[in-house]
């Protein structure tokens, strides 16, 4: 028998169960399809602690999110890095005090060491004005917040749970759950259609914009869950500036969108807030939502951006907790725990809302509102993950670049772009996907732009990989490169290595 079973393998359920592996709880996790093929991996792949939400008065949200961003950036500093934010200050909307008292509230409520703090800028010197619209934003602040590949966060989140004793089932769908006196009697179907049960003392419902599914069919619970679908969605277009700094623009209708600089050759752009009542998986970025963003920034940007410009595009749907907010903008993204504990009935706990930045805490505040259900819990060892590196994050904090010198030092037949890469995915782990070979030959086929033999091996025997999508999408954005050619080749290859 399980102690826990986690229904959902984004980043709540990954991370709850490897906090509860590695404090000696049995754990399994049912995924129904890829890791982080929801939710988490359609974000705008930031660390943060969220400056608009001080609008909305969520301080202690904020302040959370602010205390996180450094802790998951120690953890994981082979796929976060700090990044500088640039605010112009725009005339007609916020006024330039406002926006100073948010930014010193932004560096010191939440306890920052390593990130720096907060500038005014010059936009008619510096180099972060020159794509703007001449003579519009003389005046900007430039602060600190994080970037993350969001999906690599859930899948090294799992990677360590299952290292810990966790069991992840991808392709896993949970169609029944019963409940009895002291435990659950879970029925599992796999991606074949072969069904299994396990028993678990508590159920974890982390389904994300699927929750009340979870809540409605599976649980068979006549109280509806409280829980407000919002859509956002990105655009992705060719790089829009040579500079490493992001923008974080002021819209008229009171909203705010980024322009990220993204996988080197491209600019990130979102994201939008939209209501949402139809299958999440079917969410995908509209006609209007595409026009909005690019309306939006072309506001700022000198050269107006075109629909030729969006090289890609892609939608996600956020499951907030029912606030009773008006606008989808202004519903909270603070998370609640719905814990159904009755006497006599083995207990539930559904989770609403949450980010990526505080996916950490959120699932210590699990554990801590579980703990006197499950005696086998240690107590202590609570916060031991705020001090413990994701796979491949075993270096110093500032220290990719020299891990990445490092490698190109000692295996100079790679190329260094190459080298960069797999560093920036892998961490320290690239060593085991480069493993003793003495050429870039011996990495095995190519199947464009640089994605190896060895390296998708890696991915399906380490990373839960099955599909040329997870690998090109998920486990890496190399999707953005190739070609539909080669990724039907990669697909095909995966297929014949499955079925061997």
């Amino acid at each position: 028998m399980y102690d826990l079973a986690v229904i959902g393998g984004g980043v709540n359920g990954c991370g709850i169960a490897r906090d509860a592996a590695g404090r000696g709880l049995k754990v399994h996790l049912s995924e129904m399809n890829d890791l982080a093929s929801g939710t988490s991996s359609w974000s705008t792949k930031l660390i943060h602690g969220g400056l608009r939400y001080l609008e909305f008065y969520e301080f202690r949200l904020v302040r959370e999110s602010l205390v996180e961003r450094e802790i998951v950036w120690r953890m994981a500093p082979h796929i976060v890095e700090p990044l500088r934010f640039v605010l112009p200050h725009h005339r007609g909307l916020r006024p330039a005090w406002l926006l100073r008292l948010g930014l010193f509230l932004y560096d010191h409520i939440g306890g920052r060491k390593l990130l720096p703090p907060t500038r005014t800028v010059d936009l008619t010197r510096d180099v972060a004005g020159a794509p703007l619209k001449a003579g519009m934003f003389r005046r900007g602040f430039e602060y600190s917040d994080a970037r993350v590949d969001d999906a690599r966060l859930v899948v090294l989140t799992a990677r360590d749970a299952a290292d810990r004793g966790a069991t992840i089932a991808t392709r896993t769908r949970v169609v029944a759950a019963e409940r009895l006196a002291d435990h659950w009697r879970v029925t599992l179907e796999d991606a074949d259609g072969g069904r299994g049960e396990i028993t678990a003392r508590v159920l974890v419902n982390a389904a994300g914009p699927w929750v009340a599914d979870v809540v409605g069919d599976v649980l068979a619970s006549k109280t509806p869950a409280k829980v407000r679908l919002v859509k956002g969605s990105h655009i992705v277009t060719r790089r829009l500036f040579d500079h490493d700094r992001a923008y974080i623009f002021q819209n008229a209708d009171g909203r705010v969108i980024f322009a990220i600089p993204y996988q080197g050759d491209f600019t990130l752009i979102g994201t939008t807030d939209v209501d949402f009542r139809d299958d999440p998986a079917a969410a995908r970025c509209s006609q209007e939502e595409t026009a909005y963003l690019i309306a939006a920034a072309s506001e700022y940007f000198a050269r107006p951006i075109g629909r030729d410009d969006v090289v890609w595009s892609f939608s996600g749907v956020r499951p907030l907790y029912d606030d009773g907010a008006s606008e989808a903008k202004a519903a909270t993204r603070d998370y609640v725990l719905d814990l159904d504990a009755a006497a006599g009935r083995a207990p539930v706990l559904s989770i609403y809302g949450g980010k990526l930045t505080t996916y950490r805490r959120l699932a210590e505040a699990v554990l801590k509102k579980l703990a006197p259900l499950l005696p086998a819990l240690s107590a202590a060892k609570a916060g031991w993950t705020a001090e413990a590196t994701l796979p491949g994050g075993d270096f110093p904090v500032e220290g990719r670049e020299a891990l990445i010198a490092a490698t190109i030092r000692e295996r100079p037949f790679l190329a260094p772009d190459l080298v960069r890469r797999l560093v920036s995915t892998y961490g320290t782990r690239a060593a085991r996907i480069i493993g003793e070979t003495k050429s870039a030959a011996g990495l095995g086929r190519d199947f464009g732009a640089g994605l190896s033999e060895r390296e998708v091996c890696y991915l399906m025997a380490e990373e839960w990989a099955r599909t040329a999508e997870d690998v090109v999408w998920r486990r890496t954005k190399l999707g953005l490169r190739m070609s539909p050619a080669e990724i039907a080749d990669l697909d095909a290859f995966m297929a014949t290595m499955r079925a061997a």
